[in-house]
């Protein structure tokens, strides 16, 4: 064996091979670190950049802390959710749940202007006995809802938290008290079978004692023409075979609710609960939220324009 310094040939070409082998380890080595810490301009395989869990809460309500962002579109892309900020509007459930036990009060009589009315009535009701007080009042309180939704303030003539009632005289000065920028009573028809379809009832011009409707028939006729509008619309019914010739309105001068209002008020007859095809839409869950829906559009719509 020789004392010098040089290695043999084929212990040479080891050695040489261990060194290359150790640099592309460590080349290989930083180039991961590299690309881990974002060196290209993105984030690493499989890790978010801290941006984008803000964009994605931003943007899927589904995300963590969802929640409307002021200004922006909601998750149907009907616009911003305040648009009705600083409107005030009334709805009215027609009857009561428990008008029926209390059959006397409700029968007082009250003065609606142009003559004398019971209080209240008990209402009709399905073959099946799904009451029209119990269909008014979910649907108001859907109603209710997606109102808020969109930043109105919502006043409810009773929320089945009355013994009875309110009279009708009292459900108008509910919204003449709140100062509603529109007002609506909610119901469901009690007609014949084959009578299918809903109408929007419209204030006659009432100039007498305690009612004055002068002022509020033009703005109650636009209100009720979109509600008529929308209401269709969403609900896909079509508008009453026996009342209003195919349009989807009438007009009153008999109703105190209305006689008495001093605000943009009207009623709608949401379908005919004594017909079986149109009961069958009344007393399913879904149906009823497309129509709180069509009535959210309508008021809306009135509102906004």
């Amino acid at each position: 064996m020789s004392n010098g310094s040089s290695l043999p040939p084929r212990r040479r070409l080891r050695g040489t091979l261990l060194v290359v082998l150790a640099a592309v380890v460590v080349a290989g080595l930083g180039w991961l670190a590299w690309r881990s810490s974002g060196g290209d301009g993105g984030p690493g395989a499989g890790q978010p950049s801290p941006g984008d869990g803000a964009r994605h809460d931003a943007g899927d309500p589904t995300g963590p802390g969802a929640g409307h962002t002021p200004g922006a579109k909601d998750s149907t892309g009907h616009g911003p959710r305040d648009r009705l900020k600083g409107k005030v509007v009334v709805l009215d459930p027609g009857h009561n749940p428990h008008n029926a036990a209390h059959g006397r009060e409700i029968a007082r009589q009250v003065d609606i202007g142009n003559a004398h009315k019971e209080c209240d009535t008990t209402g009709t009701a399905t073959d099946d006995g799904y009451a029209e007080a119990s269909f008014t009042l979910d649907v108001a309180r859907r109603a209710r809802t997606l109102l808020r939704a969109e930043g109105a303030k919502v006043v409810l003539t009773q929320d089945g938290d009355r013994p009875y009632g309110p009279c009708v005289d009292q459900r108008a000065g509910i919204g003449n008290r709140a100062h509603a920028d529109a007002a609506l009573s909610i119901h469901a028809d009690g007609s014949g079978t084959g009578n299918r379809g809903f109408h929007v009832i419209l204030p006659a011009r009432v100039t007498d004692g305690p009612a004055d409707t002068a002022a509020i028939t033009g703005p109650s006729r636009r209100l009720g023409e979109g509600l008529a509008e929308r209401f269709r619309a969403v609900t896909g019914s079509s508008a009453s075979n026996y009342i209003g010739g195919g349009t989807g309105l009438d007009k009153r001068a008999d109703l105190g609710g209305l006689n008495l209002s001093t605000v943009p008020k009207v009623f709608i007859e949401c379908g005919n609960m004594r017909d079986p095809k149109d009961a069958a839409q009344l007393t399913d869950a879904g149906w009823r939220q497309k129509a709180a829906r069509g009535i959210t559009e309508g008021i809306t719509d009135f509102l906004t324009h």
